[in-house]
């Protein structure tokens, strides 16, 4: 069995084979979020929530920033609806990540894609496009390499979820956990994403915007509107310059 559909494509490797290529190259990136998938485990301790308890919340809702906006809101008892509506607000930028992702996606049934979207993370995301564009450049078909793409979202799925659950275990222990620079982790393999992106100056230009214009929302709008401020600018600064390439 391979990882191919059509008889004329170029020859390509076995399922196999692309699961562990997506594990392999999910790895460098696997280091940077175990750090703050402890600080994550602890602050939700912090709040009350059980070592039972964070599992389900990090397995239901796979959405590491969303979960750390959830957890700063928490309280006993939890104002639902407040915390639904910022986890949408901040999830706001998977409806970007899945139209971008979308087009590599048709050759597969509903039964596929849902499931694969499903465990989609920005670190996932940026691996199966950047993937999926190299194989594209080599004339591969179908460009989405399903197993590859599994084989990278799996590990971050089952790390996130373990190291969430003992961050929540560990964290009466440590104490705060931020004061060791875990949450420096975060930020960085978003940096690490971007460098493979990088396009050059002009081609970065709708990031530049979406910088700015969340930056700007995030200083002086309260709440999590700077989400979908940054990315609604980007989007629009991307069609207004796509013909500026």
């Amino acid at each position: 069995m391979t990882a191919i559909d059509t008889d004329n494509a170029p020859f390509e490797r076995p399922v196999a084979s692309e699961l562990r290529r997506g594990m392999a190259d999910c790895m460098p990136v696997l280091l940077g979020i175990i750090p703050y998938a402890l600080v994550l485990g602890a602050q939700a301790s912090q709040k009350g929530l059980t070592v039972a308890e964070v599992p389900l919340m990090t397995g239901l809702n796979f959405a590491g920033g969303s979960e750390f906006a959830a957890i700063q809101l928490w309280t006993s008892p939890p104002h639902v609806a407040l915390i639904a509506a910022i986890t949408f607000l901040v999830n706001s930028r998977h409806l970007l990540m899945g139209a971008a992702l979308a087009p590599y996606l048709r050759h597969l049934p509903k039964r596929k894609a849902l499931p694969a979207l499903f465990v989609m993370t920005d670190e996932s995301w940026a691996l199966g496009l950047a993937d999926a564009k190299a194989r594209m450049a080599r004339g591969l078909e179908p460009a989405f390499s399903l197993p590859y793409y599994i084989g990278t979202a799996v590990i971050f799925y089952f790390s996130w979820i373990f190291f969430t659950t003992l961050g929540a275990a560990l964290g009466p222990v440590l104490g705060d956990v931020e004061a060791y620079g875990f949450d420096m982790a975060f930020p960085a393999v978003f940096l690490v994403l971007m460098r493979g992106m990088w396009k050059g100056f002009r081609a970065a230009r709708p990031w530049l915007v979406s910088l700015v214009v969340a930056a700007l929302t995030y200083l002086f709008v309260p709440g999590a509107w700077f989400v979908g401020a940054g990315a609604v600018s980007g989007l629009i600064a991307a069609y207004l310059l796509a013909g500026d390439q």
